[in-house]
């Protein structure tokens, strides 16, 4: 870890930036949450102890808890192996692949006043033994953010993509991901190209300009931040068009954050550590003269024929260092 990650708070939630919609409400945050070491029932039913409700069985290996103090909580083993199950043999397969596929725990959208109940959440899965993704070599177990974006404008989301862009290097050597992660093609960088295009032609663009960029550049769904879900909200056709059926994408209106490991059973580890580095990613964003530096250093680094990928992530800690995107608003 470098000196700004043990600065980054874990006892609280920072706030989105802004923290509200522009009809003026809190923007919301959904969550995915994948770890091994218990059963889709064993975990269901810790939710239901930490946050309320009622466990409803729908498969053998699909849980949802309703009437909680979130609202349906569904629990499952990972959703692309559930959605792809269907009869005893793909059930006893499942059973079988506990080992390396995790159990999920998906959130319905959750207002700022909820998220200190992730950690409760948190303690309680890690005291049961739940196991996250450096407890072996194959797991690979992630944490999914899913913050509704601000407004459907451009200048509500190319800001945020620009920043995630430029300090993407920072989130994935400050505080490395799980090998097995850096090895799966899940969670993959975002393209050199896009990066500099998102740092030089993207001030003149509009949305649908970002869009087709996007498309042109990275049209998969396995990167650290997947704005395929968010396009296809805003432009159905496009993104259709693009990539045939939809790729399996979902429409929703928010950023999906993938980066973040589950490191559940680590003492040290917290939910709220990884939301609030999301939190400076938007916190960049926002401070228009910063990001657009950040931008033309970019540029001046690539032009340069010496400069290494090193060099990049020390400047980016001078720059992070200066800005302290991490203390309390």
């Amino acid at each position: 870890m470098d000196n700004i990650t043990s600065l980054i708070p874990r006892d609280r939630f920072l706030p989105l930036c802004p923290e509200n919609n522009a009809e003026g409400a809190p923007r919301l945050t959904g969550f995915e949450i994948e770890f091994g070491g218990l059963t889709e029932a064993r975990a269901a039913r810790l939710v239901a102890d930490a946050i309320g409700g009622r466990v409803i069985k729908k498969t053998a290996h699909d849980l949802v808890v309703e009437d909680s103090e979130w609202g349906a909580v569904e629990i499952c083993l990972d959703m692309q192996w559930r959605d792809r199950a269907s009869g005893k043999l793909a059930d006893l397969g499942l059973d079988l692949s506990r080992a390396v596929v995790p159990v999920e725990i998906v959130t319905p959208p959750l207002e700022p006043r909820q998220l200190p109940a992730l950690d409760r959440l948190r303690r309680a899965l890690r005291a049961a033994g739940a196991q996250g993704s450096r407890r072996g070599r194959l797991l690979g177990f992630g944490v999914h953010l899913n913050p509704a974006v601000a407004d459907e404008t451009t200048e509500a989301i190319l800001p945020v993509a620009r920043a995630f862009a430029l300090i993407e290097d920072w989130l994935r050597k400050a505080d490395p991901i799980d090998p097995t992660r850096r090895l799966l093609p899940f969670v993959d960088p975002w393209p050199r190209r896009l990066v500099d295009r998102l740092a030089g032609e993207s001030v003149d663009w509009s949305l649908a300009d970002f869009i087709d960029a996007y498309l042109a550049e990275t049209p998969t769904r396995n990167r650290g931040l997947d704005l395929l879900p968010l396009f296809r909200h805003l432009d159905e056709g496009r993104v259709s068009g693009a990539l045939g059926d939809g790729g399996l994408v979902s429409a929703r209106p928010t950023f999906h954050y993938r980066l973040p490991d589950c490191r559940i059973d680590e003492a040290g580890w917290r939910i709220a550590y990884e939301w609030n580095r999301w939190v400076m990613v938007e916190r960049l964003a926002a401070d228009g003269a910063a990001l657009d530096r950040l931008a033309g250093e970019w540029l001046d680094y690539r032009a340069a024929l010496t400069t290494t990928r090193g060099d990049w992530f020390a400047h980016l800690e001078d720059r992070l260092g200066d800005l302290e995107l991490w203390t309390s608003a």
